[in-house]
C-alpha cells in the first residue's frame, strides 16, 4: 500500500501535521503530543548530524522504556542513519561485543536507571570501542570519558527548520533504505544484526494495527521492551502509523499496568503471557476499572487456554496471538477477532497480507496439512540480511524464503500451529519430541500456571524429557500429578523423566523463558539428586 512506502521520519512528521495537538506519549506526568515528539526528533537529527552521524552511521538506544527513546527512535532515520536497539539489561560483555559489530557511531542512553548502571559500562568499555565518537545521556555527566546532555543536544539542534544540509539529507532518505540493526538473542553463537528496512517496519505494523483495527482513538498500554520488535514495530511505530497514544511502562509491574489502563481509559494492552497471566491474578485482588480496553496482542508463548478465557472475560481484552521473528520485521501470522477461542489458543492463526507461508521438510518439500516441519516465510518483510554476515544471511534464506527455525504445522484452513523451534527439539532414543506440544498438554491441567520442557542428557537414551511446572495458586500439585496427566495421552518418550515444581522460571528482560538457563539449572539439580526423578516402576496406570 502507498501509505506504508514512507519513511520512520516522514511517518512522524506527517502525523504531527494530521493530529498536532493530539497526546503521543503519555508517562508519569510527561504529556507530549505529536507535535512536541516530532519538533524533539528533527532537533536530535540535527544535533546527530552536525556531528557527523550521517547516512547509513549506527546510533544506539540503549535506554529503558522512557519517552526519549521514542524520540531517538524518529530522529536516527530522519538522517538516513540506523537505529540498533539495545536492552537495557545487557553487560559490558555484550554491549562490547554488539556496539563493535554493528560499528555504532553514537549511543543515546543515561546514567542509572532503577538497577540498570549504563554509564559505568560505557565508561569500562568505550577505550576499546573506537568508532564511538558520540554519547549523549538522558541523565547524569562522566569525568572519564565525553558526553552531552539529551537536553544540550536538543538546545544544539534548533533551528532545524533552517538547515539547509538537513533538509536535503531527509529528502535523500529512501523507505527501502536499511534504517534498523537488532541483534538476536544469539542461543546458538554470537548474536546476529538483523536489517530491517523503513518500509517493512512500518508496513508490518501498519497491517498488524488493521488486523487490530486501531485508530487514532486508540491508548496503548505497553509493558514490553522498546528494545525487540514487540515494542519499537508492534507498539510504538504501530501506534503512530494510526495516530494513537502510547502509554509506555518502564519496567513491566501488573498493578502499574492495571492503574495505568484505569487511569487513562486505555483501549489496547499489549504482553506476553506471563504478563496477562499476573494481571489477572492482580485483578482478582483488587478492584480495577478495565472496561475501556478493546484489545491488544499476545505474543511470545503458549497461552493457556483459561487464561485467554479470562483476559476475554474478566478484562475484557479480544486479543489477538502473533508470531514472528524479528528477521521477518516481525510479525508473520496473527488471529483474528473472530476466531474461536480454541483457535486463538491452538494456533497462532493465518498469514497476514502480502506475505506467503509454507510447512516443509529438510529436503525443502511442502510437507502435507497437518504433518510438522520448518515455517518458511516469504514477502516484502523478509529481512534484508545479517549484518556483515552474508553466510548467515545465505543459511537463512533460500530463493527468498526465510527459515523460521521454528517447528510448525498448518490445517487445510490455513491456521498455523507452533510445535517449537528445532534447536529445541528432544531427542529420545531416536524418537524427536517437542517441547512447545508437551507444553500445551500439560497447560491444560487446572493446577498449572506455566510450565517449560527442556530435554537433558542421559546415559542410556541420549536425551530425555524434563519438565519445570509452575502450579496455581493453592495448588496441591506433585511431580506424580504431572506425570500421571501425561502418561497414556501421550508417547511414553514424552512424558518427562524429571519433573520439578514451583522452581521459578528464568526469564529475560524480554519474558521469555530462557531454556538454557533452565536446563543447565536442571542438570544441576539432577547431579546434585534434588529433582525428584520419575522411572516407570512409579508410573500409575490410568
Amino acid at each position: 500500500m502507498e501509505e506504508t512506502k514512507i519513511t520512520i521520519g516522514k511517518l512522524l512528521e506527517e502525523k504531527a501535521k494530521e493530529y498536532p495537538d493530539k497526546e503521543a506519549i503519555i508517562f508519569k506526568d510527561r504529556r507530549i503530543t505529536y507535535k512536541e515528539l516530532n519538533e524533539q526528533a528533527e532537533r536530535l537529527a540535527n544535533f546527530l548530524m552536525k556531528k557527523g552521524v550521517g547516512r547509513g552511521d549506527k546510533v544506539a538506544i540503549w535506554l529503558p522504556n522512557l519517552p526519549e527513546w521514542v524520540v531517538a527512535w524518529f530522529a536516527v532515520p530522519k538522517i538516513g542513519a540506523v537505529v540498533v536497539p539495545t536492552d537495557p539489561w545487557y553487560k559490558s560483555g555484550e554491549i562490547k561485543y554488539m556496539f563493535d559489530d554493528s560499528d555504532t557511531k553514537a549511543v543515546i542512553t543515561t546514567d542509572t536507571h532503577g538497577k540498570y548502571n549504563f554509564l559505568d559500562i560505557l565508561e569500562e568499555v568505550k577505550p576499546e570501542l573506537s568508532k564511538l565518537e558520540q554519547i549523549v545521556l538522558i541523565e547524569g555527566k562522566s569525568d572519564k570519558i565525553s558526553t552531552i546532555s539529551f537536553e544540550d543536544a536538543l538546545e544544539e539542534g534548533k533551528g532545524w527548520g533552517d538547515d539547509e544540509d538537513y533538509l536535503e539529507r531527509k529528502e535523500n532518505t529512501d523507505y527501502d533504505d536499511v534504517t534498523f540493526i537488532l541483534y538476536t538473542s544469539g542461543t546458538t553463537g554470537k548474536p546476529k544484526g538483523v536489517q530491517l528496512t523503513h518500509y517493512q517496519i512500518v508496513k508490518n505494523a501498519h497491517d498488524q494495527g488493521e488486523i487490530l483495527r486501531t485508530s487514532e482513538d486508540d491508548k496503548l498500554v505497553i509493558p514490553v521492551p522498546f528494545s525487540h520488535c514487540f515494542g519499537n514495530v508492534m507498539s510504538i511505530t504501530l501506534m503512530v502509523v494510526f495516530g494513537g497514544t502510547m502509554l509506555p511502562l518502564v519496567e513491566f509491574n501488573p498493578y502499574d499496568a492495571l492503574d495505568l489502563v484505569e487511569k487513562e481509559e486505555a483501549t489496547m494492552i499489549h504482553g506476553v503471557p506471563t504478563m496477562f497471566i499476573r494481571e489477572l491474578e492482580v485483578a482478582e485482588e483488587e478492584d480495577y476499572d478495565t472496561s475501556s480496553l478493546r484489545t491488544g496482542i499476545m505474543a511470545g508463548s503458549s497461552c493457556p487456554v483459561e487464561t485467554m478465557r479470562s483476559v476475554i472475560n474478566d478484562l475484557g481484552c479480544n486479543v489477538s496471538i502473533t508470531y514472528g521473528l524479528t528477521e521477518a520485521s516481525p510479525g508473520v501470522t496473527m488471529t483474528r477477532f473472530d476466531d474461536s477461542v480454541e483457535d486463538r489458543v491452538e494456533t497462532v492463526g493465518r498469514v497476514m497480507p502480502d506475505q506467503e507461508i509454507k510447512i516443509v521438510d529438510d529436503s525443502g518439500e511442502e510437507v502435507e496439512h497437518g504433518e510438522t516441519g520448518e515455517l518458511v516465510v516469504k514477502g516484502y518483510n523478509v529481512m534484508e540480511g545479517y549484518y556483515k554476515k552474508p553466510e548467515a544471511t545465505d543459511d537463512a534464506i533460500e530463493d527468498g524464503w526465510l527459515h523460521s527455525g521454528d517447528l510448525a504445522e498448518m490445517d487445510d484452513r490455513g491456521y498455523v500451529k507452533i510445535v517449537g523451534r528445532k534447536k529445541d527439539m528432544v531427542i529420545v532414543g531416536g524418537l524427536n519430541v517437542y517441547p512447545r506440544e508437551i507444553e500445551e498438554y500439560l497447560l491444560e491441567h487446572p493446577e498449572i500456571k506455566e510450565v517449560a520442557v527442556v530435554g537433558v542428557p542421559d546415559k542410556d537414551l541420549g536425551e530425555v524429557v524434563a519438565a519445570a511446572v509452575v502450579p496455581t495458586k493453592d495448588a496441591d500439585l506433585s511431580p506424580q500429578d504431572v506425570v500421571d496427566h501425561l502418561y497414556g495421552s501421550v508417547a511414553s518418550a514424552k512424558v518427562p523423566r524429571y519433573v520439578t515444581v514451583g522452581m521459578d522460571l528464568p526469564v529475560s528482560g524480554r519474558g521469555k523463558v530462557q531454556k538454557f538457563r533452565l536446563r543447565d539449572k536442571l542438570e544441576e539439580m539432577i547431579e546434585d539428586g534434588e529433582l525428584k526423578k520419575i522411572v516407570p516402576s512409579e508410573v500409575k496406570k490410568k
